[in-house]
């Protein structure tokens, strides 16, 4: 049997809809137990952490608005206190404001969504780095950050200020990877295009994956399962040598 202490525990914001529920049912398969931070549609939460207890999997959920800095800053320590460690962090909640034109964006959509695209990313980046770091008495982890395509594109006329978010968790992960290498924190990027999620019928535009897919070189949408490999790989051993890297899951675009 596996030593439950060996197993490595992580945390995924936004873990039970889309993506990270995707990311969340692969790691518990890779033998992760889990820590699963969610917003709303709590019948949901429990559904997935369900089937990733199926899979073998301990599972915690945590209800939080990680737009409030306060209750992001709370997420490590919870972890902690009820599973002893966190080895992995997930930064994949996130939200891209309504799709439009750059002049139709409010600036309080485009304020909330920096809080929780941007700055509950680094309050949880830090309060994890200070969890793992072996310069601290860590014991050394990886984290990974949730990007998208559009922080290389600039997603005009679609979602400018996304896409500025997005820019920002890029130069999150390169400059934590290099100020924290030597004190054994990894920190990567995956960066999917265009997936079929429900955060497009958030931001108001349910059909856009299939209103994309003639311009993406494969010709179709992404699905969340094929992110989740990524993730998986990055926290997983074969990753050892890999920090600072993004890698884009996008369908040639």
């Amino acid at each position: 049997m596996t030593d439950l202490t060996q197993r490595p525990t992580t945390i995924i914001t936004g873990g039970t809809r889309g993506i990270g529920a995707a990311i969340a049912r692969r790691l518990a398969l890779a033998g992760h137990d889990l820590f699963l931070v969610y917003r709303n549609r709590a019948d949901e939460a429990e559904l997935v952490a369900a089937e990733c207890q199926a899979a073998g999997a301990r599972v915690e959920l945590l209800q939080a608005d990680l737009a409030d800095l306060d209750a992001a800053e709370a997420v490590v320590g919870e972890a902690v206190a009820r599973f002893g460690r966190v080895t992995g962090l997930v930064n994949n909640a996130g939200i891209t404001g309504r799709i439009g034109s750059f002049l139709d964006a409010p600036i309080e959509e485009t304020e909330h969504m920096f809080r929780l695209n941007v700055l509950a990313p680094i309050v949880l980046t830090r309060s994890a780095i200070r969890h793992m770091s072996t310069e601290l008495g860590g014991s050394g982890g990886a984290i990974v950050n949730i990007s998208s395509g559009a922080a290389t594109s600039g997603a005009a006329h679609t979602y400018v200020p996304y896409s500025m978010s997005k820019a920002a968790i890029n130069m999150l992960t390169l400059g934590t990877a290099r100020e924290f290498a030597a004190a054994g924190v990894r920190v990567n990027t995956v960066s999917p295009g265009t997936t079929r999620t429900e955060i497009h019928a958030d931001a108001g535009r349910p059909n856009a994956p299939e209103e994309r897919a003639a311009g993406i070189p494969m010709g179709r949408a992404g699905n969340p399962e094929e992110i989740a490999g990524a993730v998986a790989y990055l926290l997983g051993p074969e990753a050892s040598y890999t920090t600072g890297t993004d890698i884009r899951i996008a369908g040639g675009n």
